[in-house]
């Protein structure tokens, strides 16, 4: 294909994209407040206003009179804004299969068959690992609400518009999602031999350090229970992505010495101090080290070599271009 058809194929896949998720965003808008019953299902409204209503009523204001949860809007655009954001949300989350296969009916033709195999299994793992982070923010937001709207004590209600509160909730979800794909990435760099899985090991009380704070600065709300949560998190991950790489490395090594049994002489393999067999990766083994070598066994004097001698009366010939001659032991004479 030219660059152009290229182009052509890139704007087609994209407004296929575009399209998927527009419907799927006008579906969430009328399923936004209706929900379907007979299938259990909630309305994303509810859904999303839940880790809200977790608080104690004791800290928050009721305004209906009925103790029922609500959000507060404050501008005439809040129920508006509130509602176009969900419906964009559960439009994204509905159309993906749609989207994610007009990403890789344009990438894939690229792609070889074993580049295939890996580009579905890294993206399936990291799908998993973002709707994982989004589920356990959702499950960590009332207790971090419950941290951050009981500092004001008996002395302070709160009352969040819908717009302040999904913009932390959203950011909550998102935070944690991308986070978790930290570890992933590791992986994904040693599957591509850019880093060993020995050399994350022995970076793992700085990489602990490093994950702890980055949790600390990139949670919105700066409560310790999201934090801890996170970090914690992070560090689990990172350790199972450190084993992970030692695996493969070591069947990396295995299948690499069956192949160096059939280099030649001449040739040197790609071998390096931490991957000689029975190192553990984590100590680097010096192939240049000798140790002592014993002294040579005494050899013992060998007979000397004496020569043949001729034999009495022998007879030796030889040719001088004139004709043969015979040599005895009364001298030469000629035979021709």
């Amino acid at each position: 294909m030219t660059l152009m058809e290229h182009l052509y194929e890139l704007r087609h896949r994209m407004f296929l994209a575009v399209l998927a998720i527009f419907v799927g965003s006008a579906i969430g808008f009328i399923w936004f407040s209706v929900g379907i019953p007979a299938r259990h299902i909630r309305p994303p409204g509810e859904i999303l206003i839940e880790p809200y209503c977790a608080v104690p009523p004791t800290r928050r204001v009721t305004f209906n009179g009925t103790g029922t949860c609500t959000l507060l809007a404050t501008t005439p655009f809040s129920t508006l804004q509130l509602r176009l954001t969900a419906a964009v949300m559960a439009g994204a989350v509905l159309s993906c299969p749609l989207w994610l296969y007009q990403l890789w009916a344009y990438v894939g033709p690229a792609l070889y068959s074993k580049e295939k195999k890996f580009a579905l299994s890294f993206t399936g793992i990291g799908a998993a690992l973002f709707a994982g982070g989004m589920v356990l923010a959702y499950l960590v937001i009332p207790e971090a609400l419950k941290v951050l709207l009981g500092f004001g004590g008996q002395y302070v209600d709160a009352a969040l518009d819908p717009q302040g509160y999904y913009k932390f909730l959203i950011g909550m979800m998102l935070i944690f999602g991308v986070s978790l794909e930290l570890p992933l990435l590791l992986v994904m760099l040693n599957f591509a031999g850019v880093v060993k899985g020995a050399k994350l090991a022995k970076a793992r009380r700085y990489a602990f350090f490093g994950l702890i704070v980055f949790a600390g600065i990139a949670v919105p709300g700066n409560d310790p229970v999201s934090m801890s949560v996170l970090a914690v998190t992070l560090c689990v991950l990172y350790e199972g992505a450190v084993q992970v790489s030692k695996a493969h490395d070591r069947r990396k090594l295995k299948v690499a010495a069956a192949s160096y049994a059939q280099l030649p002489d001449d040739v040197a393999s790609s071998l390096e101090p931490g991957d000689l067999p029975g190192s553990d990766g984590d100590s680097a083994v010096d192939l240049g080290a000798a140790g002592d070598i014993d002294a040579p066994a005494p050899v013992e004097a060998a007979e000397p070599i004496r020569s043949a001698a001729p034999a009495a009366n022998s007879v030796i010939s030889a040719g001088d271009g004139r004709g043969d001659t015979i040599r005895s032991d009364d001298g030469w004479a000629d035979v021709t």
